[in-house]
């Protein structure tokens, strides 16, 4: 599992604006982005009946991880299970495919195929709904658009339209209800491996602007 670096920001309409117009000069969109300049994301976050996953991340927990469900633009034939990690502010990521068939027994508690999947990441979440009682919690939807750069690794993408689907976990629902969830200011996110390259610095740079501990699944968690 490799670890990379992972900033978040809040920032307003016309810093968004400017940054994007600079951004779109050295970086290239993202190979998934729609034709309006975006995609969108549906994740089915996974919690147990203590809240921990959501508790670690309101106390800072150093050492902390999350499992979620994810897929884009409402095509649910391309889906992912997705382990998030955090060891001192470093970030890592990895992932499983997963049938619409297999999510569906998922989230209807049919566990017992997990066991022996090929996938060690299902493997790994199964032992951890049987052990820590991980269950599907909350759904978070949002609109996203993001630009890479080949050197250092750099992601830097802006999040908008956060949703929440409430207690509902119908992942699979093309016209799942939800509300927005939080300040909706947009969420700037920059991630990239041991360096970054200073002409993107230079860009995303804004003064006055904090590093926050934003997560879109602890805002979503205020509605249910």
């Amino acid at each position: 599992m490799e670890f990379r670096h992972e900033y978040k920001h809040y920032i307003n309409y016309m810093d968004y604006l400017i940054m994007r117009s600079k951004l779109k000069a050295v970086m290239r969109l993202d190979a998934n982005t729609n034709k309006d300049g975006g995609y969108y994301i549906r994740s089915l976050y996974f919690d147990n009946y203590k809240n921990i996953v959501l508790q670690d991340k309101i106390n800072g927990i150093n050492h902390r991880e999350k499992f979620r469900i994810r897929c884009y633009n409402k095509d649910f034939k391309f889906i992912n299970l997705e382990k998030k990690s955090k060891i001192n502010g470093l970030c890592a990521k990895i992932k499983a495919p997963l049938s619409k068939a297999q999510t569906e027994a998922i989230i209807a508690s049919k566990t017992a195929w997990m066991a022996t999947s090929e996938e060690p990441l299902v493997v790994e979440l199964y032992a951890k709904m049987k052990s820590g009682q991980l269950r599907p919690k909350t759904i978070v939807d949002y609109r996203r658009e993001a630009y890479v750069y080949g050197p250092g690794n750099v992601r830097v993408t802006f999040d908008s339209d956060i949703r929440t689907g409430l207690l509902s976990t119908d992942l699979f629902n093309p016209n799942l209800p939800t509300i927005k969830a939080g300040d909706q200011q947009i969420l700037l996110e920059v991630k990239y491996d041991h360096f970054i390259p200073d002409v993107i610095l230079s860009i995303i740079q804004l003064e006055g602007r904090r590093q926050t501990a934003f997560s879109k699944y602890a805002s979503c968690r205020i509605y249910g």
